[in-house]
Order: C-alpha cells, then structure tokens, then sequence
C-alpha cells in the first residue's frame, strides 16, 4: 500500500463510460485476487470488488434501508461536526475524499467550510464518480472539483494529479466507517498510506462505526427487502460478467455472522449444496454449507480506534459519538 497508484484525474466534461473495459490490468488483479482467494482453506473475496457499477448502485439503496443504522447516524451527526470545523480547522482550501461513492456526505463539510476551494474525490468506479461530480459542481460552482479514478487505498502523488508544487492545508474525508472493512494490520497501512497522500500536520475525519448488541448490528447486514443479499451475490455476478466465470448464483445464499472474539461483522455467500466452480480454467469445489468470506465491517470503541490510528501516526484532535454509542466521527492529524 505505500507505492503510488496509478491514479488519473478525468475531465468533468468526459462523457462517463456507459460500459465496463474488463480487458486490461484491473481484471487481471481482479483475477489473480480471485483464484487465489478461492484456493484458500476458508474461501475469500476481498470487498472491494463490490463496488462495480452495479455494486455501487445497491450500495446506495443499503444506504437508505431502516435496519442500515450507520448511514443516517452519521450523515445526522454531520452537520453539528462540519461546523466544530469551521472553528477547529479554518485554513483548510482542500478537502480529498477517500472512495467518495455518492459524494453527499461531503456537502455537508462543504456548506459549512467556506474557505475549501478544492474538493478531490477518489472512487475506482470512473462512470459513478463523474456522474456523481457532475451534479457536485453544479450545486458548488465556486468549488473546483476534481476527480480521481484510482484505489484510495494506494498512496495517490496529489500533487502531480493538481499540478501544483506548493501543499493546501487538506482534510482528508472518510465516512462510512469503510475502515471497518478493513483488517485491522490493512486499517494501519491505510492510515499510513493516508498521511502520505495528504501530508504531514494534514487531518483526516473518519467516520467509525462503534461495537454494539448483536441484535442490532446482524439486521444492518441482513435486510428484510434483500438488498444486502443482492449485493453480496453481485459479487458472484461480476465474476461471471468480467471472468466468464462459470457459477450456478442460486446456488449461494448471503449470510451475516457476529464473530465476537473480532468484534466484527462477517458477510459470506454460503454455498447450498455440493457444487463445482470453473474460473479461468480452474475448478473449485464446495461442500454444502461451504462459505466463501466476501467482507469484514469491525467495530471499535473510541479508546480502541484512538490506539489504532496512534499505532499509524496519527493523534485523535477530537471525537464525536452519537446517541446511544451507534456511531463515532473522529478527527485525526497526521504527525
């Protein structure tokens, strides 16, 4: 995670790319990342396959479920946090979002911080991002946007993708508590990378979702309309889509489990019966009730996720917590 992506600033004006170009190096990695994660003893996918076109479009509407708590919590908690900024951090010009999705969330930085001028969000997902930057600039037309298509998770050289040598005072952006999908070894080098790519004395505000009742967290990964299943399972129907994989979908069902020795939510497709698998001419059997591991969403306490970003060098400036302990918004500075 500490080389520099290969990231590329597009045009807003690009026409967004209506169609998937899976012959080039992504679904090479897309493929490697596979037949090795089936090979596997517990099978595994990494999560962050899902957010293709059409994971991403499900991703959105997990968002508005009532059983999915972290969304509205924290988009609830945001505006009282954008304007404790305001005073905290008021020589921040640039604000750089780490998987921005949607890019609602940083509105709500955007109303209140009135000295940002540049706002750079990074997605992998080029025909979401522009669609999405689009309708940003029109709402913020003071605002300089510019998109990164690249993997947040690599450090991104920002000022080559800019073009300017001289370092804005940034606030790096990460709700979601997408850090939670992390393991927690892949959380530490993703902060590191994170102070890298913002730069020394630069803060970074983090949304992290807070360890709580079974009862609560298993529905926010197990819906009763199924939509978390379907996004799951799109993970299956990617692999047929871009590898030609040969897979029976109906033959999985989703499955969220409480691992509490983690602390962690797990997602998994469970396979319904003995089965074979074909990807790129390699075959992977299953036994019934056989799992494949497709995401990890851990849960912190505010002293836990504090120690980690410490172990990365970071400090936690700050720390908001919504009612009931549901959700947690910190502040950090890269040291």
């Amino acid at each position: 995670m500490t080389d520099d992506c290969v990231a590329r600033k597009v045009s807003l004006q690009s026409e967004p790319v209506v169609t998937e170009d899976y012959d080039d190096p992504a679904r090479d990695a897309l493929l490697a990342d596979v037949l090795d994660g089936l090979s596997q003893a517990q099978k595994r996918l990494p999560s962050k396959y899902f957010y293709d076109r059409r994971g991403s479009e499900l991703f959105e509407k997990i968002c508005e479920l009532p059983e999915y708590y972290p969304t509205r919590t924290e988009v609830a908690m945001l505006d009282g946090v954008a304007e404790a900024l305001k005073s905290l951090l008021p020589d921040v010009t640039e604000i750089v979002e780490f998987g921005s999705g949607n890019c609602t969330k940083v509105e709500k930085l955007l109303k209140h911080m009135g000295k940002v001028r540049r706002y750079l969000p990074i997605d992998v997902s080029e025909t979401f991002l522009l669609h999405h930057c689009q309708r940003l600039d029109a709402r913020f037309p003071k605002l300089d946007v510019v998109p990164v298509v690249g993997d947040f998770t690599d450090t991104v050289d920002l000022a080559a993708v800019e073009g300017q040598t001289r370092q804005p005072k940034r606030l790096g952006f990460f709700p979601g508590s997408t850090i939670g999908n992390l393991t927690h070894e892949e959380a530490i080098a993703f902060l590191k990378t994170a102070a890298e790519t913002l730069g020394s004395g630069n803060y970074l505000l983090i949304g992290v979702d807070t360890l709580k009742s079974p009862d609560v967290l298993i529905p926010a990964y197990d819906d009763a309309q199924g939509i978390t299943a379907a996004f799951n399972l799109n993970l299956l129907e990617r692999l047929q889509r871009e590898l030609g994989a040969e897979i029976e979908i109906d033959n999985f069902s989703h499955e969220a489990r409480f691992n509490e020795e983690e602390g962690r939510i797990e997602m998994h497709l469970v396979s319904r019966c003995e089965q074979t698998i074909r990807v790129a001419g390699k075959t992977f059997n299953f036994q019934a009730g056989e799992s494949i591991h497709t995401e990890n969403s851990h849960k912190y306490s505010i002293e836990g996720f504090c120690r980690l970003a410490e172990q990365a060098g970071w400090r936690c400036e700050n720390s908001w917590v919504a009612d009931e302990q549901l959700f947690s918004i910190h502040l950090l500075q890269a040291s």
